[in-house]
Formats: C-alpha cells, sequence, structure tokens
C-alpha cells in the first residue's frame, strides 16, 4: 500500500487525518494495553512511533503489539537514527530544519541509511519545524537547536516552503512534548496557504477543540499524545 498516496488523496478530499504519538520510553505493557483500547474506540486514522530520548531497545516488539491489535497504519517518528522497526508500515524520515544543528539536519539521516535499505518501509522526507511554545520541550533540549519564535509566522512560511522546494513531502510543525501551547492558528493558515504539500500539526493539543482548531487552520493530520493518553474523556472534552 502507498500510504502517502492515501495521506495526498486525504487532503484532496479534505479529509481529516489524526495521529495518535506514542512514546516507547514512557509506556510500558499494562498501560500500552490501555492506550491500544482507546485508540480503536477513537476516531484515529494512523499511530506515530517514537520518543526523543528513546533508545530504541525493543522497538521490534512495541510495533508488533500495535500491528496485532489495531487495524491502523504504523509510522515511525524516531528521535535519532536507532528508532527504526522494519515492523512497521513507514517512517517519517524527518530533517529538524528549524534547528541548525548538523546531527538533526543530515547526520542522523546518513546513519539510518544502512538500516532503511535493508527494510521494507515506506520512506516519506518529512521538513521538522520546532515552534516556541512557552517552555523548554524535550526535542529542543535533546537537538541542542532552538524554536523557532511563535511571532515569526513569515521565517515559519519560508522554512517549511524551503523544504517543499527541496523535495520534502511532508511538513510537520511541531509544538513539541510538553509544550504549554500549541502551533498558533494564523501559523497553521499561513503555512498550509504557501504549501501544495501535506501539513501535519501537533503538540500541546489538549481537548477535542484544539484539534478541530488546528484542522479548520488548514492542517491535513494533527497529531495528539500526552493529553490523550491522560484523559479517558478526552474527545468529551471541548
Amino acid at each position: 500500500m502507498n500510504f502517502y498516496g492515501a495521506i495526498l488523496q486525504a487532503k484532496i478530499e479534505n479529509k481529516r487525518l489524526l495521529a495518535v504519538l506514542l512514546d516507547p520510553d514512557k509506556l510500558d505493557e499494562t498501560s500500552l494495553d490501555k492506550i491500544i483500547e482507546k485508540i480503536n474506540t477513537s476516531p484515529a486514522t494512523h499511530i506515530l512511533v517514537g520518543g526523543s530520548t528513546y533508545c530504541g531497545n525493543s522497538l521490534d516488539v512495541f510495533v508488533l503489539n500495535l500491528k496485532a491489535n489495531t487495524n491502523l497504519p504504523v509510522f515511525l517518528f524516531p528521535g535519532n537514527y536507532k528508532q527504526i522497526s522494519n515492523e512497521a508500515d513507514g517512517i517519517l524520515f524527518l530533517s529538524l530544519m528549524s534547528g541548525r544543528n548538523p546531527d538533526y539536519l543530515v547526520e542522523h539521516q546518513i546513519k539510518a541509511v544502512p538500516f532503511l535499505e535493508k527494510s521494507r518501509l515506506e520512506i516519506m522526507p518529512t521538513a521538522y519545524l520546532l515552534i516556541e511554545s512557552g517552555a523548554e520541550t524535550t526535542v529542543e533540549r535533546v537537538s541542542k537547536t532552538r524554536p523557532i519564535a511563535r511571532t515569526d509566522v513569515e521565517l515559519v512560511c519560508q522554512t517549511a516552503k524551503a523544504g517543499e522546494y527541496l523535495g520534502q513531502q511532508l511538513v510537520y510543525l511541531e509544538a513539541g512534548s510538553g509544550a504549554q501551547q500549541a502551533v498558533p492558528y494564523e501559523m497553521i493558515q499561513a503555512v498550509s496557504q504557501k504549501l501544495t504539500i501535506p501539513l501535519i500539526v501537533g503538540g500541546g493539543i489538549r481537548s477535542k477543540k484544539g484539534i478541530d482548531d488546528a484542522f479548520n487552520a488548514g492542517a491535513d493530520m494533527v497529531v495528539i499524545g500526552t493529553a490523550f493518553e491522560n484523559d479517558n474523556t478526552f474527545f468529551e472534552s471541548c
């Protein structure tokens, strides 16, 4: 199956895609089983797996558990080149274009090549932009890069468009884990209007209203994580 083609088709049809981001570092077997139950009764369309500090141990087992107990595509969302599992359906091949640390612009990507060449994963090049969210996030700390100011809409638009010109298939606006504030509505709207490729938005989204706001601003896929895990009434809240 061409998963990127399905994402493109969803964009054309204005179909809203919702991904749940799971960090294997924070979920043991019991808590994962509970999250899977919640995912299966939610409107989620995709699952993302990865974390900024995860070492990659037992990733195959984690992904196989998801594949065995859900019917959703599972994409890798790697924090480093070690977070690769051939058991997933695809990988967001991230380049942290908002920062200037070569390790996260290209170095981890180069180190991932030997693993990816041996895999069956569908590889989706993704421009990854970290946006200021009111607190230092794990991504910022680990990557040693500064996020783009949440007021600098022009720079975010130019960076996202540069990613498209460079051949990236997706743009991901990320407020980050632990974000106090989600990516601003106006920023999502402006970036969406600049791009012809799908736009993903995540971080700091704590309610169904937050999801709807991101979609209404122009996001093609919205990503939720911690708030969904911790709130059993997430899709009932407004």
